[in-house]
């Protein structure tokens, strides 16, 4: 209902307020009067949120969401617009050693008279059509349905399905030994998955086999509610036990002590279908007797969270169907059996299940659709190009069915409204994209998603809302770090298309490519003028060469699967044509130059470029006063930072690959939000850099580190978390640049080190050991050099990840103590090792190896061996143990 965007432009007001004393004032008035009004509007729609958002008639409320959409946009743009005028005026005005800015220019701008402009235009008649708006729901709303009731009682009517059923067979197997185990108390199996894989079809599978009905006379299935009620629950439960039993007196209280007392003694297994949260489930745990080793509980869910909560067993996470169940189940939805179908379609046939990515609902859609189009086909020919054009367009087909729809929309409903922008956000990525974490956590914050949270930073934020998507099934792992933690995710298709149906109701994105029947583009070039974001995996060069234009246009987002070169003729189409511009997200893009117009764009936050020859990033880049992520894809060396970074006062993250140059003389006090400076040449690291970065977080320095280490730079930096080293020297090294590292060089609260091609001797790592807060360290490329490593006089502390690659390290020793909290360690190209220490093992979670020699990895299965021994708890991480084809052999 557009909460979240209405939140984010409140805390906007509210920052601008607090921040730009200064520069607003005369305008202080305006804007308290603007923030009551969003606050009005704020809680009308928290109101109809909360009452109303379910209504069966949906219509007038997705017409008052884009209306609020739009109006927030405009409300942001008009902000930014006259703050970076002022900001401009005040910085004038300083530079003529005015002492008052004068904010009333030739071109007749006024910052209260926009505001004023603003509420009496935009805010006030949407203000008041909103209540109108409500006020007629209210009156209308007894007469109405809520569709979530609606879906619920589709649910509990509609019959489950048990024909047709494939690929179950051995995870029935599997969930009935849990049930026929004796155990000394209750057991709580639950099974999780993504909406319509078929948790409810494969309890139902269990609850119905003739072994289970044998052994549980007393079976109670529960269908539980979104609108979660209680005594409902235990009422069902109790009408199996006593079913004429008057309960309509009953006082809660004696409701749960019946309940209880009728599970307490017999043996019974209980399905609860559909647990949607971790209190539901802590309501009816309460009636549950937990010392009954007779009584069995199945519980279905979504959310992950649920599962592991409610579990006395590991949760059984429900898999797909692989290709040739998929294929057999979409048989026998179009054919009815799997001898039926003609060899001619076989292949096609065959395409479209393996596209349904192994998910029962989807393939029973699917087969829906193309039995009617085998209906209305007057030959196989015809029929046949249908399916290939359905295969074309799975996506869109997926869109345009209500069932799948209404499915992924209960999850949507459960989300909160901070989430749900999130959620459908992601949408925006190409088909199967694997998606890295910080780049969606970073276009999440730049688009203004991510509120703030005391005691939290925004990029925290953001991580946890991608762990609570991916808890809940709406997203999935692709790629974890050693350490476990999420590199990249993926979104079934399935939500894909939920999230791009959803976001047509928003005027949230759209995807822009060519259609391939009319080799025209969708949509039409004049439609972009309606849009507010972009999203493109092809046909960039085509739609630039129209020329277009959109003034409503936040987002340019480009995810090519290769990337792609743009032509230099089209460099400033985008400058010229999107003014409002605040995301333009172009890693897989070749620039062939960088862009010249780019400061044009004044609205800017985020900011992608890929230009291989890049050698310097201009001074006008300093007048993107909004930018809070820059990062420049290159494959130069050095970059010379001629813009004054000390002027930009929102950026957070600057990365490259490249070491940066910065001038040690610009004047400017900003940088006290920089948080990322990726990478830094060692000349470049300034007491003038210091003062400025203070609370950098991330710190990457690549060049000659011999001019690092003596100017006591790194320690200043009590903020910093994260640092990267690497001695890239163009020249042959001399004596004066053999590294030697100072004690108590590093900061004090360091967590994460990476070190590459340092040539250090490995009697250095006694002063690493100094920085007792370090939990990960990586030694790459020669980082330390020698035969020998002794650890055993000193110690990690807190050290759990340690990664070694390429080295010439021979003889390794420690001792118990050395690395106490070491859970991970990965040792890649180390060839001339000959024994990984036995007790490095004693806490380790993970082992990785690759390319060592055979004594060495030897050492590593006596490690494995003896930790694969060991006698795991119900919930233990398993140890894993990794290691390449060579070492597999040997």
């Amino acid at each position: 209902m557009g909460e979240p965007a209405l939140a984010f432009l409140l805390e906007l007001v509210k920052e601008v307020v607090k921040e730009y004393k200064d520069v607003i004032s005369g305008a202080e008035i305006e804007f308290e009067h603007l923030e009551n009004d969003l606050k009005e509007l704020k809680g009308l729609l928290n109101k109809v949120a909360k009452d109303y958002s379910n209504s069966n008639d949906d219509g007038p409320l997705k017409v008052l969401e884009r209306q609020i959409r739009n109006l927030v946009y405009e409300v942001e743009d008009t902000i930014d617009t006259c703050l970076t005028k002022a900001t401009e005026a005040k910085a004038k005005s300083k530079a003529r050693r005015i002492s008052k800015p004068k904010f009333m220019g030739s071109s007749g701008f006024s910052l209260a008279k926009e505001v004023i402009l603003l509420r009496d235009k935009k805010v006030k008649p949407l203000l008041d059509g909103a209540k109108l708006q409500f006020a007629s729901m209210q009156q209308t709303a007894d007469r109405s349905i809520s569709l979530q009731d609606q879906r619920t009682k589709l649910k509990r009517d509609k019959p489950i399905r048990e024909h047709r059923v494939i690929g179950f067979d051995g995870e029935e197997e599997t969930i009935i030994g849990y049930l026929r185990k004796e155990t000394q108390s209750l057991e709580v199996i639950p099974i999780i998955g993504i909406p319509g894989q078929g948790k409810t079809t494969l309890a139902w599978k269990v609850y119905q086999n003739e072994t289970v009905c044998y052994d549980f006379p007393i079976r109670i299935w529960v269908y539980i509610s979104q609108k979660f009620n209680s005594r409902d629950v235990f009422l069902h439960i109790l009408k199996t036990f006593a079913p004429s039993t008057d309960t309509s007196k009953m006082l809660d209280v004696d409701l749960v002590q019946a309940v209880r007392s009728c599970l307490e003694k017999d043996k019974f297994l209980l399905v609860l279908d559909d647990v949607w949260n971790v209190d539901a489930w802590e309501e009816i745990k309460g009636v549950l007797p937990l010392n009954n080793g007779k009584g069995k509980v199945i519980i279905t869910s979504r959310e992950d969270t649920v599962g592991y909560r409610a579990a006395t067993v590991k949760p059984h996470k429900l898999k797909f169907l692989n290709e040739a169940e998929s294929w057999m189940l979409l048989q026998l939805e179009v054919y009815g059996n799997e001898e039926d179908c003609p060899s001619d379609m076989r292949g096609i046939g065959q395409h479209l299940a393996n596209e349904c990515d192994g998910v029962p609902l989807i393939i029973i859609v699917i087969g829906g659709v193309l039995v009617d189009q085998l209906a209305s086909s007057m030959s196989t020919m015809v029929a046949k190009k249908k399916w290939e054009t359905m295969a074309e367009n799975l996506s869109n087909a997926l869109q345009n069915e209500q069932r799948i729809t209404d499915v992924v929309a209960l999850s949507y409903e459960r989300l909160s409204n901070d989430l749900r922008d999130c959620f459908v956000y992601i949408g925006v990525f190409p088909e199967d994209y694997e998606i890295p974490v910080r780049l969606l956590s970073g276009l999440w914050i730049a688009e203004g998603f991510i509120l703030p949270k005391e005691g939290k930073s925004l990029e925290q934020i953001a991580e946890e809302n991608v762990d609570d998507l991916i808890c809940r099934n709406l997203l999935k792992v692709d790629k974890k770090n050693h350490m476990g933690k999420v590199k990249t995710c993926r979104v079934h298709d399935m939500i894909r298309a939920f999230c791009i149906s959803k976001s047509k109701d928003q005027n949230l994105f759209q995807h822009i490519k060519v259609n391939k029947q009319t080799h025209q583009l969708e949509p039409p070039v004049p439609d972009v003028e309606k849009l507010h974001r972009l999203c493109f995996q092809s046909d960039l060069s085509t739609f630039l060469s129209k020329n277009p234009t959109g003034t409503h246009i936040r987002s340019f987002l480009c995810f090519y699967e290769q990337s792609v070169e743009l032509d230099k003729n089209h460099l400033t189409v985008i400058p010229d044509g999107f003014p409002k511009l605040r995301i333009l997200e172009s890693k897989t893009v070749k620039f062939p130059e960088f862009p010249g117009k780019v400061q044009k764009l004044i609205h800017l936050r985020y900011l992608t470029l890929h230009v291989d020859n890049l050698e310097k990033l201009p001074k006008s880049i300093s007048q993107l006063w909004n930018l809070q992520v820059l990062v420049a894809e290159t494959k130069s060396r050095f970059i010379t930072m001629e813009a004054n970074m000390w002027k930009m006062i929102w950026l957070r993250h600057v990365k490259t690959k490249a070491a940066i140059r910065i001038e040690s003389n610009w004047e400017g006090e900003a940088g006290q939000n920089l948080q990322t400076l990726e990478r830094l040449s060692p000349e470049s690291c300034t007491e003038a850099v210091y003062k400025r970065a203070k609370n950098l977080k991330t710190l990457g320095i690549s060049g000659n580190l011999a001019n690092l280490f003596g100017k006591n730079f790194l320690i200043k930096l009590n903020h910093l978390e994260k640092l990267k080293l690497v001695n890239n020297i163009t020249f042959e090294a001399t004596s004066d640049d053999v590294l030697h590292l100072p004690l108590d060089c590093f900061p004090p609260w360091l967590k994460r080190l990476t070190l590459m091609k340092t040539y250090l001797d490995w009697q250095h790592m006694s002063t690493l050991a100094m920085i007792r807060s370090l939990e990960v360290l990586k030694l790459k490329d020669n980082a330390f050099v020698g035969l020998s490593w002794n650890a055993s006089d000193y110690k990690f502390p807190n050290l759990q990840l340690l990664v070694i690659a390429n080295t010439d390290l021979v003889l390794w020793d420690a001792s118990p103590d050395s690395f106490p909290s070491l859970r991970v360690v990965v040792l890649k190209s180390c060839e001339s090792l000959i024994e990984i220490p036995h007790c490095v093992g004693k806490h380790l979670e993970k082992l990785a190896i690759e390319r060592l020699r055979k004594t060495a990895v030897e050492s590593a299965r006596k490690i494995r061996d003896e930790k694969d021994g060991k006698p795991q708890g119900k919930f233990a991480i398993p140890f894993v143990f990794e290691q390449c084809p060579v070492c597999e052999k040997m």
